[in-house]
């Protein structure tokens, strides 16, 4: 075998991987002209100040902790330990349908604040920033129980290919991570 050609393949990106991060950048060119238009519109005066719910933050924590526990899963699974991939991995994708779960709550508590989906523009800045955003997230739960499927219905074995649909997972699931972390803070600062 050539090692040439080996080293020279090892320095590229999966062709999986780059399609996904050319996804997420479009993702990220969608929340970035929404996020320029709410700060236009925001200075275009007629602007309900409110605070965030404490729901939003406690979703935060959910979703980085949820991706935190991903990465252990995804370690574990490369290190041949068998029992901790699955049971990371089962809690990581509890804790993904948790952060929808909050997310729920939240625009539940904002209704309850007098925020509503069809009232001034704040509002409907917030609800439609996180409901995409959320809508974000079931595409994420959607490989996460693909991810199931491959854990609990194929033979545990470590291969190539197992790594790269798990490393699309995890891209995914960090992207969706530090999204929701930006959004947030966007709107509490801005």
């Amino acid at each position: 075998m050539d090692l040439t050609v080996s080293n020279n393949r090892r320095n590229k990106i999966h062709p999986w991987i780059f399609a996904l991060l050319a996804g997420c950048a479009s993702i990220l060119m969608m929340f970035a002209s929404l996020t320029s238009a709410y700060v236009v519109r925001h200075a275009a005066g007629n602007w309900l100040e409110f605070s965030m719910p404490t729901i939003f933050f406690i979703s935060a924590a959910v979703m980085v902790a949820s991706s935190i526990v991903l990465h252990f899963s995804y370690i574990s699974f490369k290190n041949g330990n068998e029992k901790m991939y699955k049971l990371l991995l089962i809690i990581g994708s509890i804790l993904g349908v948790l952060f929808l779960v909050t997310q729920y709550m939240g625009w539940m508590d904002l209704n309850a604040m007098g925020v509503f989906l069809d009232g001034n523009p704040s509002g409907s800045f917030v609800y439609a920033i996180s409901g995409l955003h959320a809508a974000h997230v079931l595409g994420g739960i959607a490989t996460l129980i693909m991810a199931l499927v491959h854990a609990f219905g194929l033979k545990f074995k470590v291969t190539d290919k197992r790594k790269t649909r798990f490393q699309l997972t995890l891209i995914y699931w960090h992207f969706v991570d530090i999204l929701w972390i930006y959004l947030l803070c966007f709107m509490i600062f801005q």
